[in-house]
C-alpha cells in the first residue's frame, strides 16, 4: 500500500511533496547556476524537473518521505526545496526503492536565490528534522555539504549538528559535465550528524 505524503507547516513556509504543479516553480529554481553550484554544476531543463518529480512521487510512496516544495505561505511561490531521504550514493534512486530502507537518513535543502538571507533554510530544516524523528525509529540524521558552500554549514550550525568529519559518500550523485566530474571525484564532502536527543527543540505547527 503507497505511503501517505505528509505536508509541513512552519511559520512562513508550507512544505509540500513535491507535485506537477510545482513544475514551473521548481524548475525557476533549479534552472539557475547559483543555486545548482554546489549541486552538481548543471543548470535542470523543464523535462528534467518533470522526470525528479516523478522519481519523487515514487519516493513518497515507497517509504513516506523524500521531497517537499518549500511554499512561501504569504506569496504562494516555490521559495525552495528539502528533503528527508535514505542516503545513497547514486544520483538517481533504485528501481526497488526498498532496498534503501534501513540506510541514514539525510536532510537536505536549497533556496530560490529571491529567498536567501531570510532565514528560511534554517525554518524549513526544523520542521523536517521534526518530521524525520517523529516519524522514524532514527537515533540520527545526516547532512552532507560540499566544503565551499559556507552557507549550508551555517545552517548545519543552527539546527545543532555536528561534523562527522571529511568523506566521500556521493562519488557518483553530482555533474555530467567532464570539468565538474573530474572535480567531484577529488573533492571531499563535509558530513553532519544531528542526534535524536537534539530534536526536542524541534516543533511541527
Amino acid at each position: 500500500m503507497p505511503r501517505l505524503a505528509t505536508t509541513l507547516h512552519t511559520q512562513r513556509l508550507r512544505l509540500e511533496p513535491f507535485g506537477e504543479r510545482h513544475l514551473d516553480g521548481l524548475n525557476a529554481m533549479n534552472r539557475l547556476p547559483e543555486v545548482m553550484r554546489f549541486l552538481g554544476g548543471q543548470p535542470e531543463t523543464q523535462d528534467q524537473t518533470a522526470s525528479v518529480i516523478t522519481r519523487v512521487q515514487r519516493c513518497w510512496a515507497a517509504w513516506g518521505t523524500s521531497w517537499w516544495a518549500f511554499i512561501e505561505t504569504s506569496s504562494g511561490q516555490v521559495a525552495g526545496a528539502g528533503c528527508i531521504q535514505y542516503l545513497r550514493r547514486d544520483a538517481v534512486a533504485p528501481e526497488d526503492l526498498e532496498s534503501l530502507v534501513g540506510k541514514p537518513l539525510e536532510i537536505g535543502w536549497r533556496l530560490h536565490p529571491d529567498f536567501w538571507r531570510q532565514g528560511l533554510a534554517s525554518e524549513a530544516a526544523r520542521g523536517m528534522a521534526a518530521f524525520a524523528f517523529e516519524r522514524f525509529p532514527i537515533p540520527e540524521l545526516l547532512a552532507v555539504r560540499h566544503p565551499d558552500n559556507v552557507e549550508s554549514g551555517r545552517v548545519m550550525d543552527r539546527l545543532g549538528m555536528h561534523q562527522r568529519g571529511l568523506e566521500h559518500p556521493h562519488p557518483t550523485r553530482w555533474a555530467k559535465a567532464s570539468a565538474w566530474q573530474r572535480r567531484w571525484r577529488t573533492a571531499v564532502v563535509r558530513m553532519y550528524r544531528l542526534r535524536g536527543n537534539s530534536a526536542t527543540v524541534f516543533k511541527l505547527s
